[in-house]
């Protein structure tokens, strides 16, 4: 058996790609996009004729984001994460207007809301945004997610799933501080996410956890057991062509604590903004996206 097989026994498996053709080779449960990787799809033989139909239409990048999404959920027997405009991460009201106008560009191509995630940045409004749509029945993936008050956020709202990113925050360590990672133990995106699991799991929250953001394999394999896993491409086939023995990494705890008392957003501003980490990773990540949402606007026009 591969690790990829035992991982996908302990894990949900998820492609974290446009490239359909790597996923009807792969076959995930789920898969997610953004804009950065709706931008290489964009260029693919596969998707011309939707670029040429879209191009010089209105909210053409939203459209495409859609069409593409719709193809790979005949592909994926689970859901597919959408994202929102990254320019309105600030904005509360335009981010829930922004999914419902996704969930119905969906529905449009007979997709059923029940099979999409919309994917929204991990600010304070973005998560109350989320809580919104939650109630409204519009189920949320939370990205860009780095710190532990992101988390704890997230958790309050109740929102459906959380994607805390990996390899950016060993990124941004091994750049900023003199950090030696010798075993995927020891490394700091490794131990963000084992954290954030282990807190949910004590106090019973039913977010889902989805680790993100891989650098390598021994990342993937010391998380072993997450809820969720959104693995690229190439990292998916290495797995699948290694061999040996892959052993769960994360184990739901026994003991049960209650919830803790909500954030407050005095407090998520705060401790957001005491991270050097991930207030610089969360504005860095949003303006990324902005830039290839920009790029894919100009690609439609």
């Amino acid at each position: 058996m591969t690790k990829l097989d035992q991982l996908a026994s302990m894990s949900t498996v998820v492609a974290d790609t446009g490239d359909i053709d790597a996923i009807a080779q792969l076959k995930p449960v789920d898969a997610t996009t953004n804009p950065s990787l709706l931008l290489k799809a964009a260029g693919l033989a596969r998707f011309d004729n939707d670029v040429s139909a879209l191009k010089g239409s209105q909210d053409a990048a939203d459209e495409f984001a859609v069409r593409v999404g719709s193809q790979i959920v005949q592909l994926v027997p689970g859901v597919i994460s959408t994202e929102v405009d990254a320019r309105l991460s600030f904005d509360t009201d335009r981010t829930i207007a922004k999914a419902e106008s996704l969930i119905d560009r969906y529905a449009k191509l007979g997709v059923d809301a029940s099979r999409v995630l919309i994917k929204i940045a991990s600010t304070w409004e973005g998560i109350r945004a989320a809580a919104e749509l939650e109630k409204r029945g519009i189920h949320c993936n939370l990205t860009l997610l780095f710190g532990f008050e992101q988390a704890r956020a997230c958790a309050d709202a109740g929102v459906f799933l959380i994607s805390p990113f990996v390899g950016r925050i060993t990124d941004w360590y091994k750049a900023n501080t003199d950090i030696s990672i010798e075993s995927p133990e020891q490394d700091p995106g490794v131990q963000s996410v084992r954290r954030i699991y282990a807190h949910y799991k004590t106090h019973g929250y039913e977010t889902v956890v989805m680790g993100a953001s891989f650098r390598n394999a021994g990342q993937i394999e010391a998380l072993a057991g997450c809820d969720r896993l959104t693995i690229a491409p190439d990292l998916l086939n290495e797995l699948s062509q290694s061999d040996g023995d892959l052993p769960r990494a994360l184990v739901s705890p026994t003991d049960r604590v209650e919830p803790q008392a909500p954030i407050e957003e005095s407090d998520f501003r705060f401790e957001h903004n005491e991270s050097a980490m991930a207030s610089e990773k969360l504005a860095d990540g949003i303006r990324r996206f902005v830039v290839d949402q920009r790029k894919l606007e100009a690609a439609l026009l």
